[in-house]
């Protein structure tokens, strides 16, 4: 039996007369602020590292997308040219009919590179109304790689820029020819003559293989590269049948 004590952990009665709870309570220690701070930078510092590294990425992503954005666009003008080249509007004078004596050649079907493999593009096609048999200083078109940027032949002696060399360096632009002949001895009413060069007549089909390569400005690590293929659509006609 206690006497004139109290129970642990109970406070004798305050002046009201009625018992209370003791309370024990205590502040941080040092020791326990430094290593939240600590927790806390450390959590601060990993969040800014993810969130520089998602910028990063973010922007890689976006210079990768502006770059073969700018290539595909370029391959596709280069493609969209290079399938007129060699028209004319008087293509029928160069084919040979019954009973014809000769034949037109086609004055607008050279195309070079004709053989091997080239950083330049020339070709022609007309533009005339009415066709006056001549190629046109307007009507002769090409692409080239010079000082970092393709451009574009519009017409003799008339170069302009294709791409932006502020956000884009080509690095390379190779234009591969392929050609076949077809011999066309079916289509001539007699034989040819043995060891002739120009008998029989010859279609040649041809195609051009384009690849263009580049980086981004902003980022010299950015590199990609597009390839297109390009069928000719105009054919060239060599050779004649004899009479």
């Amino acid at each position: 039996m206690l006497c004139g004590g109290h129970l642990p952990g109970v406070v004798a009665s305050i002046g009201n007369g009625r018992p209370t709870a003791r309370r024990s309570t205590h502040g941080v220690t040092i020791v326990e602020l430094l290593v939240g701070i600590a927790i806390g930078l450390l959590i601060t510092a990993a969040a800014i590292v993810f969130l520089t590294a998602s910028m990063r990425d973010q922007s890689r992503l976006l210079l990768e997308s502006r770059l073969m954005h700018d290539l595909r666009t370029a391959a596709d003008l280069i493609t969209r040219n290079l399938r007129r080249a060699g028209y004319w509007g008087a293509s029928a004078a160069g084919v040979w009919a019954p009973g014809s004596t000769s034949v037109s050649g086609n004055p607008y079907d050279a195309v070079a590179p004709s053989a091997a493999a080239s950083d330049g593009v020339s070709f022609r096609y007309s533009r005339d109304a009415m066709e006056n048999g001549s190629v046109d200083s307007n009507e002769q078109f090409g692409f080239r790689l010079r000082n970092g940027a393709l451009e574009m032949q519009l017409g003799a002696a008339n170069w302009q820029a294709l791409t932006d060399t502020g956000t884009l360096t080509v690095t390379a632009f190779t234009v591969t020819p392929s050609v076949q002949q077809i011999s066309l001895a079916e289509a001539c009413p007699t034989d040819c003559p043995v060891g002739s060069t120009t008998c029989p007549p010859r279609l040649t089909v041809r195609s051009l293989a384009v690849q263009i390569s580049g980086r981004a400005v902003a980022d010299g690590t950015v590199v990609r590269s597009v390839r297109s293929h390009v069928r000719l659509r105009n054919d060239a006609l060599a050779g004649t049948c004899t009479t």
